[in-house]
């Protein structure tokens, strides 16, 4: 009996010791602020023959994102972007018509693009996109880890046309924070590459 009195004694001790000690603070874990992003939605970038030369290309592009082409005057022809005001992304866009230097533009884009952003890079995947119907084939890069861009491409028909594209966020590159958004765009941009098509001038 004296033995389950002092449990007791001691049970009721500990609990008015453990209320005493008030709330334990505990550290919260970092986190992000939730990005609401939009439907998926697309409309189609058909281009017409303008000042600074001809594209001739078509894809669908998100319908939340806005078509715009260089205003610097050093702008070569071809190039133009989708921009993500919203979001503060871009994706840089560039046709060139291939003239005996598809191995030479190829080797642009990876220098240009996949090559230069290695050292910042944990790891670069790719994927391969081969449509024989509609003459498109191409490479998808995935850059992870700190790097100014986590998705490039090319497309080409290998004989007459050439594409490229990269994705950039205007603000510092810190890869968990943008993550669920350069996963949005990543899929936005296989859409472009799956529905693009070549026009014949």
């Amino acid at each position: 009996m004296r033995i389950l009195k002092n449990n007791i004694l001691i049970i009721i001790a500990s609990a008015f010791i453990l209320a005493g000690c008030g709330d334990v603070s505990v550290p919260k874990p970092k986190g992000y602020f939730r990005i609401d992003l939009p439907p998926k939605e697309y409309t189609v970038f058909n281009d017409t023959v303008r000042e600074d030369g001809y594209i001739p290309v078509s894809f669908e592009y998100p319908t939340y994102g806005r078509i715009s082409f260089g205003e610097d005057v050093n702008t070569e022809p071809g190039w133009f972007n989708v921009d993500f005001p919203a979001y503060k992304a871009r994706i840089y866009l560039t046709y060139r018509d291939i003239d005996n230097d598809l191995e030479e533009l190829m080797e642009q884009t990876y220098t240009m693009n996949v090559k230069n952003h290695i050292s910042k890079a944990d790891a670069i995947s790719e994927q391969v996109f081969s449509d024989p119907e509609n003459k498109v084939y191409g490479i998808l890069y995935d850059l992870k880890g700190n790097t100014a861009t986590a998705v490039q491409f090319f497309v080409t028909d290998s004989t007459r046309h050439y594409f490229r594209g990269s994705l950039y966020f205007m603000s510092e590159p810190n890869p968990d924070s943008i993550a669920p958004v350069n996963e949005f765009f990543r899929k936005d941009i296989i859409h472009m590459i799956e529905t693009l098509r070549w026009k014949e001038i």
